[in-house]
């Protein structure tokens, strides 16, 4: 699962926490203002903001008729009573809740939103995992720590230890590192809450949020050094912050950073009971999918179809949806055999696109995972992907999963979409400083850079991430269904793909420098970002492949 809490280090706000001094007024003012809050649906010509023309789309298919469309989740579950996801959800109908019965006979039991692939028998979930780079080293280290070229007898598995071990030294390096610059922001940013909050009198659990620093009357120093590091944390951040989600998700980031360094390697057997080097087709987890960590899938299943023109919360992309939630992301990397197993269940089960936001540096059954992919293909079902927030080029170094198969029978499948992440506004700072690229391996960008979605302790929350690049993408396939269901996958992708222009003129930041400038159409294959009425546009001109439906 990808990091929330990156806008700490680095910033203006580091020097003021960590120096206990405040941030110059250059870095201040280089913060870019917060868009509105649904920013990610505009036009660009009608607003100045880079979203994705919603508006525009459903004039376009305003005289047609929309048939429902479902779409899986592939994340870390979501909350199942939240108000916009609540009447979109998919419900499996030939399933009688609460009978403890595989009514339907596919091999779950009771599975009425979805499955959860981290359950155990028990009711439990193994939602706090490791890097699968620490899981492979500890595995592996026993046999080879000691062995060199010429004394290890399987060579082949000698060097994939080899190129195990040099992730997981980066890995534990690098939380080593920010284990301690993100220490003291995190004991700074509890001390001076509970300044803010004594000043509010609020209790000790109490929340407040930019609009209420107005009322802190700075009385002395401590106190106006309190007001201005949650000026400067706030200026950052998007509709929905408060302290309490913004300490409680650097807490959840500093616990994943602690597990690479002394992880848990035991919670997947003692909790879910199966061995995930092991695909024998025998049943696990349970039918549980809102546990503490669904705040991430909550939010990518509300941009994908969160009920539209409710007053509440946000508008999803696509208006009728039937969500399918698959827990199988842990706050840590995920599983090979769930992921494989996961895009089976969607397919099986009715789903027409899958989204999946999440990714990993290792992949030591990559093959369970090709094969699904596959599988997916054979039925016609996209699987949208975002790219992942570590600003690396995936042409030279690829992150897991992806479209370039063991067997060499791929390297651009035509049911997968990656996304990178743009921002809001043309200019050098149009893609996301965080997003993953590459020419070959990333097809499109689309709005990823403060985008507002619900959550499961707020009403809304604001977020960077590819994670929320790839659920606009794939909510904009999901219209395309509901309005041309005869339409392929191929198809959906071209459509999506072809009509993203390229931004032939744009000089942007390349992600990760704070100097370099590139061409945005060197970023991914087509140098554009996703935008909704053109793809259906195009899909209307397109002849179905499909028929039946």
């Amino acid at each position: 699962m990808f990091n929330f809490c990156k806008y700490i280090t680095g910033t203006a706000l580091s020097a003021a926490l960590l120096f206990n001094l405040p941030a110059s007024a250059q870095e201040m003012a280089a913060a870019q203002p917060a868009p509105p809050k649904a920013w990610h649906l505009l036009d660009l010509k009608e607003t100045g903001y880079y979203g994705i023309s919603l508006k525009q789309a459903y004039l376009f298919v305003k005289t047609k008729k929309s048939k429902p469309v479902v779409i899986a989740t592939i994340d870390s579950g979501a909350d199942t009573l939240q108000q916009d996801l609540k009447p979109v959800l998919w419900i499996n109908t030939k399933e009688i809740p609460g009978n403890g019965i595989d009514d339907d006979h596919n091999g779950y039991i009771d599975d009425i939103h979805g499955w959860n692939f981290l359950g155990g028998p028990d009711g439990r979930a193994d939602f706090t995992e490791t890097t699968e780079e620490v899981r492979e080293y500890n595995k592996l280290k026993g046999k080879y720590a000691s062995a060199t070229d010429s004394t290890a007898t399987d060579k082949k598995e000698y060097a994939y230890y080899l190129r195990v071990k040099t992730v997981y030294d980066s890995t534990v390096n690098k939380a080593n590192t920010e284990i301690s610059q993100l220490s003291p922001v995190m004991n700074a940013l509890m001390v001076t809450s509970g300044y803010i909050k004594r000043s509010l009198n609020l209790p000790a659990n109490g929340t407040f949020t930019k609009a209420d620093l107005v009322r802190v009357k700075a009385a002395n120093d401590t106190l106006s050094q309190s007001k201005y590091v949650w000026e400067s944390v706030f200026s950052q951040e998007g509709v929905g912050a408060n302290n309490a989600k913004i300490i409680k998700d650097l807490s959840e980031y500093l616990a994943k950073l602690n597990n690479d360094i002394s992880p848990d390697l035991t919670s997947r057997k003692r909790i879910v009971g199966d061995d995930p080097d092991v695909q024998d087709g025998k049943p696990y987890g349970n039918n549980l999918v809102k546990f503490a960590d669904a705040a991430h899938g909550t939010g990518v299943a509300g941009l994908i179809g969160a009920v539209r023109n409710n007053n509440y919360g946000i508008n999803g992309v696509a208006d009728n949806v039937k969500l399918m939630i698959i827990k199988a992301v842990p706050n840590g990397d995920e599983y090979d055999k769930d992921i494989a197993n996961a895009i089976r269940y969607a397919v099986d089960n009715g789903a027409r696109v899958v989204n999946m936001s999440f990714g990993k540096k290792i992949s030591p059954h990559k093959e369970w995972v090709d094969a699904a992919f596959k599988y997916a293909a054979s039925k016609n079902v996209l699987l949208v992907m975002a790219a992942g927030n570590d600003n690396l080029d995936m042409d030279t170094q690829p992150e897991f999963p992806n479209d370039t198969f063991l067997d060499g029978s791929a390297t651009d499948a035509d049911n997968v979409i990656s996304v990178g992440a743009s921002g809001p506004k043309l200019g050098q700072n149009l893609a996301g400083d965080f997003s993953n690229y590459g020419k070959k391996s990333v097809d499109v960008f689309a709005p990823g850079v403060k985008v507002t979605s619900i959550t499961t302790d707020a009403e809304v929350d604001t977020e960077d991430g590819t994670s929320f690049a790839s659920p606009i993408t794939a909510g904009v396939a999901a219209l395309i269904l509901e309005y041309y269901p005869n339409l392929s996958a191929k198809q959906l992708k071209e459509a999506i793909l072809g009509s993203a222009t390229p931004l032939t003129t744009t000089m942007v930041l390349k992600p990760g420098s704070k100097t370099e400038k590139v061409n945005f159409t060197t970023l991914s294959k087509t140098g554009g970002i996703v935008n909704a009425y053109k793809a259906l546009q195009l899909a209307s001109k397109m002849k179905p492949e499909l028929s039946g439906n």
